[in-house]
């Protein structure tokens, strides 16, 4: 009997095929206490083999690349965190073994991230992932991960750690849904990266039995149980329909009657380039630059190296608008040189922007060297600060970029609700702005970006969401200057059409999603675009703005 359930849609795409389910974390290892004189070596196991995670997960990084090998480096940063180690050591001294210790130390630390309420409790999925796989190799049974399959399947999840969901491979694993996870969570923003068909929030997931059969609509956060010939039939329909409109649709991104909206690509480093390419983008409307300061967390890396990292991208795109994001440290991003210890709210307190003014030599090394890369290049370079709040923040940013003699458009991200609330004030000391709808969603409803409890209000068809980003553009529109997406929200190609009809004169996304926003963008006039923004803005749910735009765009 066909049933169906619904989650989050994060990546377009329709599976069909059986579940699989991922494989079990790791049993709680007995709690029996150890000999004194045995204390030093089992300090010494415990060492081994958090260093033989972080080198495993290092090494995962470097053959995924771009934004996963980012996140991958950051968990191994997690195995390797100073703190965790001496708890670690301590509970061996008291009489733990290693696995008892590591287990207990990551326990501990993970009910303080889980109960805090904060950003960082986000990051609890992971904290899992490097506990469990530490104590894997110290008990010597297999790692939890992805299950051994010869045939292609649906994998099935309570959550996906960054290790397993940057090197599933596409050609096994058809789609994935889990239980926990939100819109924006790491998981999410692979899947689209990867362009594998993904639901994320759905309770009850895990209840599928093995083997059964499901097809899974990441673009509407359908799943269909046991679906009849018929529903198949007409799923993949539609898929071939939908393939066929990618394959037609080249060129620039604009709507049915020649409204230009550029479609630029979001990438983690040199290593998404290709993809960007494939998929025609226009240039890039956010490169995260945090990958190169992930190496090492204890000091940045060096001018010459960040210079041969950004010149790699920047030769890219001769001719091209590549939109680079400063460094965004802080809160699930921690850097010992850089961002402050104990925090008790840290996505409330010293992140992004705010840590660069009060580390000044590492935003002046990162402008220089973002200088000195695109000298001799034709590319339009533009540069932007994340987490600024005001004018005040602006102006010390265009500020600093002046005094490295940067020759590019200095811009503003905007992620807190006074950005947009104030843009034109802010748009007085730079160029342009760029809306990170990921974070300004979080802040304008106090909801966790990566807890999946609070997916609704994650939700960039949010009318109040919408309602902040039409204030920006029409902010921009005023000031002669250009205000673009970057966050998520720019991949859902009937969200396009929203955010097009708002105001915003550029999209940038994964890769993955640009042939989808192309297509559906090309679909519909400028002024169908702004009847659909207008519908939106005038629900009063996520779900009724959507289907308010739906019905506009589809002449209902």
């Amino acid at each position: 009997m066909e049933t169906t359930l619904r989650g989050v849609g994060v990546s377009h795409g329709v599976a069909i095929g059986e579940v699989r389910h991922m494989g079990t974390a790791v049993l709680e290892p007995p709690a029996k206490q150890i000999p004194a004189e045995e204390a030093e070596r089992e300090q010494g196991r415990a060492r081994q083999a958090v260093e033989a995670v972080a080198a495993d997960l290092i090494a995962r990084g470097n053959l995924a690349g771009g934004e996963a090998q980012a996140v991958l480096e950051a968990q191994a940063m997690i195995a390797q965190d100073p703190e965790l180690i001496a708890d670690v050591d301590r509970r061996i001294t008291v009489g733990s073994t290693a696995e008892r210790g590591i287990y207990d130390a990551f326990s501990h630390y993970r009910e303080l991230l889980a109960g805090a309420g904060e950003y960082m409790a986000g990051r609890v999925a992971d904290l899992d992932d490097v506990r469990n796989r530490i104590v894997a190799r110290l008990l010597g049974v297999p790692m939890p991960g992805v299950p051994d399959s010869d045939e292609p399947y649906v994998l099935i999840a309570r959550d996906l750690a960054p290790a397993d969901t940057a090197l599933l491979d596409p050609a096994l694993v058809l789609g994935f849904v889990t239980e926990e996870g939100g819109p924006t969570s790491h998981s999410a923003i692979l899947a689209r990266a990867l362009g594998v068909p993904a639901i994320v929030a759905l309770p009850g997931a895990g209840e599928l039995a093995e083997g059964t059969v499901v097809a899974v609509d990441g673009s509407t956060g359908e799943i269909f149980v046991n679906p009849t010939a018929e529903k198949k039939a007409a799923l993949e329909a539609a898929a071939a329909e939908r393939k066929a409109a990618l394959s037609a649709s080249t060129g620039p991104g604009a709507t049915s009657d020649g409204h230009k909206v550029p479609l630029l690509a979001n990438i983690g480093g040199p290593a998404d380039v290709p993809a960007a390419l494939e998929a025609g983008a226009e240039g890039v409307g956010l490169f995260r630059t945090e990958f190169l300061f992930l190496d090492d967390s204890k000091k940045a890396p060096s001018e010459d190296k960040q210079v041969e990292a950004y010149r790699q991208v920047l030769e890219a795109f001769p001719e091209g608008r590549v939109v680079v994001r400063v460094l965004d440290a802080g809160a699930d991003k921690p850097l010992d040189f850089l961002t402050p210890v104990d925090e008790p709210n840290p996505a409330l307190g010293v992140r992004g922007l705010r840590s660069l003014l009060e580390h000044p030599e590492v935003l002046r090394t990162q402008l220089t060297a973002l200088a000195k890369a695109s000298e001799g290049l034709p590319v339009y370079l533009e540069v932007m600060a994340p987490m600024v709040a005001d004018r005040a923040d602006a102006k010390a940013f265009a500020d600093a970029c002046r005094e490295a003699g940067l020759q590019a458009k200095f811009g503003a991200m905007v992620e807190i609700p006074s950005a947009a609330l104030r843009a034109r004030s802010v748009l007085q000391e730079v160029e342009f702005l760029s809306l990170g709808t990921n974070d300004l969603a979080q802040y304008t409803f106090a909801a966790d970006r990566q807890v999946g409890a609070v997916s609704r209000l994650q939700d960039p068809w949010q009318p109040a969401l919408l309602d902040l980003v039409a204030l920006s553009a029409d902010a921009a529109k005023a000031e002669g200057k250009s205000c673009g997406v970057c966050g998520e929200a720019a991949s859902d190609p009937l969200l396009a059409c929203v955010l097009t009809g708002l105001g915003v004169t550029s999209l940038s996304m994964g890769a993955a999603s640009i042939p989808y926003v192309r297509a559906t963008l090309g679909k519909y006039t400028l002024a169908q675009c702004e009847r659909a923004a207008a519908a939106a803005r005038a629900a009063d749910s996520a779900d009724e703005a959507r289907k308010a735009a739906q019905a506009v765009l589809s002449g209902e």
